[in-house]
């Protein structure tokens, strides 16, 4: 308590709680501990991280796994720059995360004192990569802009906001106010809308749905649409499980096969909702959809581009399907296309190379071995390359993966965050030996929570995708091989126990011991595996 009364940092704890936040992942600093002060008796757990890039990764896994925004307490300087990473891919993978940071007293900005984690404009910095940057000058401030905050949100395309309090505004008297208040609601289609969307998809003979992450939670009314019209399904990678795996009219995430481009410029009418339709959803730089196009979204600029819409709907995924559902005829036309949407699942396993076909196999394995609502954060490795299309999921929220920003060392910290978010559910972190270098220090954060989590390690001693780039465009393999640690020994050097499974009946074993054990627990996998 300070003279007259709580501080700012203090009224800031118990606003955040009274919005419903319960968790907070960070690292205390000279510059933000009046952030600190009220913690001890708050409501809120706080969850001390190995460095400002795991917070970031954590809060980020934290919100897709749960649907809350992840916040993330940091430090002027270096604690900003080094939480950029995680808020980039945050902002191109729409996941809601409040950062909140200390600065220099207003006094002291951009005057080159040599000030202690001095820089010429943390927000401008800041504001590269997220929705809502701002600096709150006094107490009334905070209060505006944390609202503004949970109001975008609740109601909006969900992005990073970044709040950056000076460090005299932070020790100042709170004084009143400090209250949550009403939020916004998200917007919903109009009759004409739903009436025209309705019209064209009954009309339609061929046509396709294509969920996005921002339609991941919308799989039930989408399945509707889909037995009514006979529409094939296509998700990106962030909606993976918004369909079961096992519907007959799922085409999966198959999005960037030719095969699935040929049924999708076949199509006379495609319902494409809560995706940019961008390069790390298509893998396509340039996409021939000329007619027939729906698009629906929470953001309207994402319904001008890059593929301009016959029908644009600005709306929430979950309310515009539920409407357009409710509208469409009742009858059911699944079996219509339900051969197509096998034989082109079919065709695409076939099509797969050795490399893809050893992952797949190791992937089954895993599939088969734990529970259909275990978590699966993974980073960019060639495992979870695969685990893109073939890894199955029979709800969504489950499947957590870098995709717009596409940065390594994601999994461990974001399967950390999804631990704490849903502490009663199996989690498990999937990386590369390379990637999980990156954040490897975050096994002691895992290791303090005292939880299961697994991190299944795909050890090919080597950056292999991008060896095997560089063999495909004819540049003679270099910079790609490297020496690793003994991660088995690393493990245990953060407390934490490893498993080096031979063969994939091991495997399955070592997945279901790590599982039920009482701390994280490491399990290196190579390819030679599958001939074990």
């Amino acid at each position: 308590m300070r003279d007259g009364g709580v501080s700012v940092g203090e009224a800031l704890v118990g606003l955040l709680e009274a919005y419903g936040v319960t968790d907070v992942f960070g690292i205390p600093g000279v510059h933000n501990v009046e952030m600190y002060r009220a913690l001890p008796r708050s409501g809120i757990t706080h969850v001390l991280t190995r460095h400002e890039q795991g917070a970031g990764f954590m809060a980020d896994g934290y919100a897709r796994a749960s649907g809350k925004p992840g916040v993330c307490f940091t430090i002027t300087g270096p604690g900003l720059t080094n939480i950029m990473t995680p808020m980039g891919q945050a902002y191109s993978d729409s996941v809601p995360m409040l950062v909140i940071s200390s600065t220099l007293d207003v006094k002291n900005w951009g005057q080159g004192r040599g000030r202690l984690h001095e820089m010429r404009s943390q927000l401008n910095a800041a504001a590269t990569v997220s929705q809502i940057a701002a600096t709150c000058y006094s107490a009334r401030d905070v209060q505006d802009r944390v609202a503004e905050a949970f109001s975008l949100f609740a109601s909006a395309r969900p992005r990073p906001v970044y709040l950056e309090i000076p460090l005299d505004v932070l020790k100042q008297p709170a004084g009143r106010g400090w209250k949550p208040r009403a939020l916004a609601s998200k917007p919903r289609a109009t009759p004409d809308e739903i009436a025209s969307a309705v019209a064209r998809l009954s009309a339609a003979a061929r046509p396709v749905i294509i969920l996005g992450g921002g339609a991941r939670r919308a799989g039930t009314a989408a399945a509707k649409i889909a037995e009514k019209t006979g529409a094939v399904i296509f998700t990106t990678i962030a909606a993976k499980g918004a369909i079961a795996d096992d519907h007959p009219l799922l085409a999966g995430s198959l999005l960037p096969n030719p095969l699935a481009t040929k049924v999708i410029m076949a199509a006379d009418a495609i319902l494409a909702v809560g995706t940019e339709l961008s390069e790390t959803d298509l893998w396509y730089q340039t996409f021939d959809i000329t007619t027939g196009l729906i698009r629906v979204d929470i953001d309207p600029a994402s319904l001008a581009r890059p593929y301009p819409a016959d029908l644009p709907i600005t709306g929430d995924a979950e309310a515009v399907l539920s409407d357009i559902a409710d509208s469409l005829p009742d009858q059911n036309k699944a079996d219509a296309r339900a051969g197509q949407v096998r034989e082109l699942r079919i065709a695409c396993a076939d099509g797969h190379d050795d490399l893809r076909q050893t992952i797949t196999t190791v992937l089954d394995t895993v599939r088969a071995a734990v529970p259909a609502d275990t978590i699966i954060a993974s980073d960019m490795t060639q495992i979870a390359y695969a685990a893109n299309e073939v890894l199955r999921f029979s709800q969504p929220d489950c499947y957590l993966h870098p995709a717009g920003f596409g940065t390594l060392g994601y999994a461990l910290p974001a399967a950390v965050g999804a631990r704490v978010a849903c502490p009663d559910r199996p989690v498990i972190a999937m990386a590369g030996d390379y990637g999980v270098q990156y954040t490897i220090n975050e096994l002691g954060t895992a290791a303090e929570l005292g939880k299961p989590l697994v991190v299944l390690l795909w050890n090919n001693d080597a950056l292999g995708q991008i060896r095997d780039d560089m063999v495909h465009k004819g540049i003679q393999p270099n910079a790609v091989t490297l020496i690793n640690p003994d991660f088995a020994a690393l493990a245990k050097a953060y407390n934490c126990d490893a498993i080096r499974p031979q063969t994939l009946d091991e495997l399955s074993s070592a997945l279901k011991t790590g599982l039920a054990a009482e701390g994280p627990v490491l399990i290196e996998v190579r390819p030679a595996i599958v001939k074990g």
